[in-house]
This record gives C-alpha cells, structure tokens and sequence, in this order.
C-alpha cells in the first residue's frame, strides 16, 4: 500500500499497524484485524438492514436502534485498519471534521426524532442525512474521491 493512500497523511504500514496500543493490549495480527473490519463490517450492514425491515414492519424504535448500531459497528470495524486512537485523530481533522459532526448530531437527531418527537418522518429524513454524512466521512479517506461525487452530481 503506497505512503498515504487513504488520505492518511503519509502514516505508513509499520505506522499504522504497529505503534497502536489497541492493537499492542489485543494483539492481532495483521491479518486478523484486516478480519475484525470486514466482520464489522458485515454485522454492521446485517443490522442496518434488519432495522430498515423493521421499519417497513411498522416497528421505528428498533429501525432506529439497529440501524443506528450498524452504522456505529461498521464505522467501528475501520479502527481495526488503522487504529481507534489514529481513527478518533483522523475523524477531527479539517477535512472530515464537517462531516464527523455532521454524522454525530444526525445520531442524536435520530434518537430525539424517534424517542421525544416520536415522529416516523422526522427519523427517516435524520436516518437519510446519516447515511450521506457516513458516506461523505467514508469518502473522505479516498483521494479525489469527493471531487468525483461532486463532478458527477454537478456541485
């Protein structure tokens, strides 16, 4: 993998896997944390789509709750690549700070939605901004990726 791929401002392999005291106190392996993502990551899809049947079944607190769990296990599951304490550092830099917030507030936005509003459009609208502040966040790992979403939505 080429020094900064993934916007990771230059940390390189030996950086990323090694100097980690999560993964020093757990001690994976390389390739057991290259497991532990695409394990969140998969649990993290299985829940969010068992909440969207859910919602679709009527059911808008457990939409919310597994929905929203999905979404924090998968985002989870990237800390297995390249660190929680480096991922915390990444997700407050200038470029995806926008994004973090915005994905932060639209999970309590969601919760107050469902929980002191209790209105099921309300939670889908947060629900649809999440998703996208999760996408922008994700996207921001990959170079010229956000470029190219803008290019092709026309912004």
């Amino acid at each position: 993998m080429p020094s900064g791929w993934l916007n990771l401002e230059g940390v390189t392999d030996a950086q990323v896997f090694e100097n980690d005291s999560a993964f020093k106190f757990l001690g994976l392996t390389r390739m057991q944390r290259i497991y532990g993502f695409i394990a969140c990551l998969a649990i993290g899809f299985v829940l969010s789509l068992l909440g969207t049947i859910l919602l679709f079944l009527g059911a808008l607190v457990s939409f919310i709750l597994l929905y929203t769990i999905g979404i924090i296990v998968s985002l989870i599951g990237t800390g297995f690549l390249i660190g929680f304490t480096k991922q915390l550092t990444l997700m407050f830099k200038p470029v995806r700070i926008v994004a973090t917030l915005m994905f932060l507030a639209s999970i309590v936005l969601v919760f107050i939605g469902a929980f002191v509003l209790n209105s099921e459009i309300l939670c889908i609208i947060f629900v649809v901004i999440e998703y996208l502040a999760y996408t922008w966040y994700c996207l921001s790992y990959i170079p010229y990726a956000r470029t190219a979403v803008k290019g092709m939505v026309g912004m």
